[in-house]
């Protein structure tokens, strides 16, 4: 009996974090490998699958934590299903990490998933060793338009999330171009194919609207992790992706540190699977940097 009880406590102890104590109605959390904590958070739309091949490439040397949101693709939305999302998902996110006794982690997190690292590092300064958002911005229609509002965009957000949350998120896939005309040309901002994995309409509906007006702007001078900016782009002048270069630089003006950007040559929102070894290449280079770094990279 002494014999099967020291056993299964091994076993218990030997779980992925995932398999231990925590519960959430919010987001689910799986681990993987060994080594220095790193969390992937995806976007809008999007499940860990979008996360496949970087957590593949890191799990022999980093402790890999890939964050699902409940509600996307097919699983059930939960307490998702109503009210805010992305900051109940913030604060359920360092919850996990109280719990799981995670230190200074370094957060990934690809477009509302960024928005959802940035609001972590502001809310808890000192707790996140590091800060990569990925293809994010704290707000989105500054991209486009530096001078727009909340305000500005309400309106249209709106529209958006009574059209998903009444006709299906297949209506914003097949008029993706004409919503990105409203929003500023940011098609691919929103609603990138590639990523966008549907889920429960409720969730969906409201996730779109707060990731067109959630302005992070004046949170950024609370964040004192350093920030990578990762970010698809393109050499022709005719491209949106060439045009967004800018709003990309303007967003993070206000960090107390400095941002450091990557921009990914050929790449769209997707960043991570459009061009995959130049994405991870970048993770390395994340990684790899001193968590007090505050040097910014000059742009090719």
């Amino acid at each position: 009996m002494a014999r099967l009880t020291l056993t299964l406590l091994i076993l218990a102890f030997a779980l992925p974090a995932s398999a231990q104590s925590f519960r959430s109605d919010r987001i689910a959390v799986t681990a993987r490998g060994e080594g220095p904590d790193v969390i992937l958070i995806p976007g809008l739309a999007s499940t860990p699958a979008v996360w496949d091949a970087t957590a593949q490439a890191l799990d022999d040397r980093y402790r890999v934590h890939v964050v699902a949101v409940n509600g996307f693709g097919d699983t059930a939305p939960g307490a998702n299903a109503r009210g805010p999302l992305t900051a109940a998902i913030a604060n359920e996110v360092r919850r996990y990490m109280a719990e799981q006794g995670l230190e200074r982690p370094a957060v990934i997190g690809h477009s509302m998933g960024g928005q959802i690292a940035l609001k972590m590092a502001a809310d808890a300064p000192g707790r996140i060793g590091r800060v990569m958002v990925v293809d994010s911005s704290p707000f989105f229609p500054s991209l486009i338009n530096g001078r727009a509002t909340t305000a500005d965009v309400a309106p249209i957000a709106e529209v958006a999330r009574t059209a998903v949350l009444f006709l299906g998120d297949q209506v914003l896939q097949q008029q993706a171009g004409a919503a990105g005309q409203r929003l500023g040309g940011a098609a691919d901002a929103v609603v990138g194919a590639m990523g966008w994995q549907g889920g429960d309409r409720r969730v969906l509906a409201q996730g779109i609207y707060e990731v067109m007006t959630t302005d992070l702007r004046a949170d950024l001078a609370r964040i004192t992790s350093p920030v990578t900016v990762v970010y698809g782009w393109s050499e022709s002048t005719d491209s949106p992706r060439h045009q967004v270069d800018q709003g990309f630089r303007q967003g993070f003006l206000r960090l107390r540190n400095a941002a450091r950007f990557e921009r990914i040559e050929g790449a769209q929102h997707m960043v991570m699977i459009d061009r995959p070894r130049e994405f991870l290449a970048a993770v390395n280079r994340f990684l790899a940097q001193p968590a007090a770094s505050t040097s910014r990279t000059a742009l090719p």
